[in-house]
């Protein structure tokens, strides 16, 4: 079993999603296990403030440290778990992909701390294992991510599906033979450009825009050539 801890201060987002469906079956058959750590239980204050203003001035607030480490001290201390991980989910975070993912599904124990609001005091990192992003853009929070995490490590326990999942196969040669599936089949990573009708597209009656024409000429041996030139990577 692996043991997700999702640290949040809007608990009841994540709750009404990974509670449902084939996550809910896991947790039954006791595959995973998911517990959400509301940050304000971890205030000293009457108004359970989990941010305040950032030093230097500034829009926006910015999460406490407090709360965040007696959130994890609480965990940690309840955990037996020797395999276990802290993720800060950040923008500026090493992006995640599927080796990490992989990664993440040998762990008995991940703990995710979702910010929120401008950001989170700088000196959190040093209480993490890995900061984490999910892409080249900015979220509201870490809630998303952290479902994101949850169901692709879940998706990799064996028997969360009930059925094998060729991505289950952690080798590296497994991993490496995936990527080239992936340039073959021009799907997951990988795209090229698609076209449809009409075959001309004329823009303000002055230019216009043609389908190529390797494209129109029936000839697969050529349109598997051009579909593998202009075939890239997703951004």
């Amino acid at each position: 079993m692996i043991f997700f801890d999702v640290i949040t201060i809007f608990p009841e987002i994540l709750d009404s999603y990974l509670k449902e469906s084939i996550l809910a079956r896991a947790e039954k058959k006791k595959l995973i296990k998911i517990k959400f750590h509301n940050l304000r239980e971890y205030t000293d204050d009457r108004y359970q403030m989990t941010d305040d203003r950032p030093y230097g001035g500034g829009s926006g607030m910015v999460l406490k440290i407090e709360p965040i480490f007696k959130a994890l001290k609480a965990i940690k201390l309840k955990a037996k778990n020797k395999k276990a991980k802290i993720i800060l989910f950040s923008p500026r975070g090493k992006v995640l992909n599927q080796q990490t993912i992989d990664r993440y599904s040998r762990l008995d124990q991940l703990i995710m701390i979702c910010g929120r609001y401008e950001g989170i005091d700088e000196r959190v990192n040093k209480l993490v294992d890995e900061v984490v992003s999910v892409g080249d853009y900015i979220l509201m929070g870490g809630e998303l991510p952290a479902i994101t995490v949850v169901e692709s490590v879940s998706r990799l326990i064996p028997g969360v599906l009930g059925v094998l999942d060729e991505l289950k196969n952690k080798s590296k040669a497994r991993i490496k033979e995936r990527k080239k599936e992936l340039k073959e089949h021009i799907w997951g990573f990988t795209d090229f450009p698609q076209y449809t009708r009409p075959e001309v597209f004329s823009v303000d009656g002055k230019k216009k825009w043609r389908v190529p024409k390797e494209l129109m000429t029936g000839n697969h041996k050529k349109i598997k050539e051009w579909r593998e030139k202009h075939t890239k990577m997703r951004n």
